[in-house]
């Protein structure tokens, strides 16, 4: 069964708080006894930091580094795609460098508790940041200047065996297509950013070289 990008992203924010509450922190409470997320307490600071290092590094374990990159990057600047919202400067820094510490060790673990643990020892090593001010810059991926939106936009989320590229994600209508059903929407138009070539007896969807540095597909 696949998972659905965004639904994995929610999944493992509430996986990481009940982490940090069971092995990090007491997390604000509701009086059902259930984590309050509307308290105080969860942004520009060691739990954020945490949440993104955490959720970066199961988005590296399920679909590799790059397209953990794409999407961690994303989420911050374009606000409002998947669960995100508008950030200043340097607290989109901030994430940016915490999402890189979570990819970093995330590639390097299967296990997600087993990441965690990692990860509470980069925090108490200062390897991530936990205030906005920190002077340390993000130096990855450089879509601030971009002029791209995410519309016709798709990322590869998964791989045979043999490294082929098999299934694929519209950023912007957050629908996941086969190699089949990718090919065929080219075919048809919907993509213009891409193309079909055919190799080994087999049609596979490629990028075109355009600006968009979104793309994680091979360029032709």
């Amino acid at each position: 069964m696949i998972t659905d990008i965004f639904d994995l992203k929610s999944n493992a924010e509430k996986e990481v708080y009940q982490l940090i509450d069971k092995k990090y922190r007491k997390l604000p409470r509701t009086k059902d006894g259930s984590i309050n997320f509307a308290a105080s307490g969860f942004q520009d600071n060691d739990v954020d930091a945490l949440r993104h290092a955490y959720v970066s590094g199961i988005y590296a374990q399920e679909f590799g580094s790059i397209t953990a990159e794409l999407l961690g990057t994303i989420y911050e600047f374009f606000p409002g795609h998947g669960t995100s919202s508008p950030n200043n400067e340097r607290s989109m820094n901030m994430d940016l460098w915490n999402n890189a510490v979570g990819r970093k060790y995330g590639k390097k673990l299967k296990g997600r508790e087993e990441l965690f643990d990692v990860l509470i020892n980069a925090l108490k090593n200062r390897e991530l940041i936990t205030n906005p001010e920190d002077t340390r810059e993000y130096s990855g991926l450089p879509l601030r200047s971009a002029t791209q939106t995410t519309r016709g936009t798709v990322v590869v989320i998964g791989k045979d065996k043999k490294r082929r590229n098999i299934l694929f994600y519209d950023l912007h209508e957050k629908t996941i297509m086969s190699r089949l059903d990718f090919v065929s929407l080219i075919r048809a138009g919907k993509y213009s950013r891409y193309c079909v070539r055919f190799s080994n007896g087999h049609s596979i969807p490629v990028a075109r070289r355009d600006s968009s540095i979104l793309n994680n597909l091979s360029l032709i």
